[in-house]
């Protein structure tokens, strides 16, 4: 039997007008929507790559702790940019937030556009032991 959890809003996440769920809980899974460098009001926040990054992953964590999971459950983080040069700041980010040996799989890629024009877009996939 699959439980489900739709996380809509929460503490920490930024107010979105747009029709998704932030996270989506099903059993001991956690599925977490494509988070930008949007604020609380749900406004689009630009800065250089490292400052999107540094919100977008903040929202991506708000997910998380909404859907009572925890870093230490992320299993799978994809990441997109505008333009992958700005690779080596988001790899500094990521060697931060995520400790060695405990990294999560992880996709990169370009993208044509992202919402907003923005940067940078995180979406992820965390797992909790039953």
């Amino acid at each position: 039997m699959n439980n489900k959890k739709y996380i809509t809003e929460g503490e920490g996440l930024p107010n979105w007008s747009n029709p998704i769920s932030h996270a989506v809980v099903v059993n001991n899974m956690c599925f977490v929507s494509g988070q930008l460098s949007v604020n609380q009001e749900g406004e689009y926040v630009s800065g250089t790559a490292l400052e999107e990054g540094k919100l977008a992953f903040s929202n991506f964590f708000a997910a998380l702790k909404n859907a009572e999971f925890k870093k230490e459950d992320v299993v799978f983080i994809d990441i997109a940019f505008d333009n992958l040069n700005d690779l080596p700041e988001i790899n500094r980010l990521y060697m931060e937030l995520f400790p060695e040996n405990k990294r999560p799989a992880r996709t990169i890629y370009q993208a044509e556009a992202l919402p907003f024009g923005g940067k940078v877009k995180i979406t992820g996939t965390a797992v909790k032991e039953l």
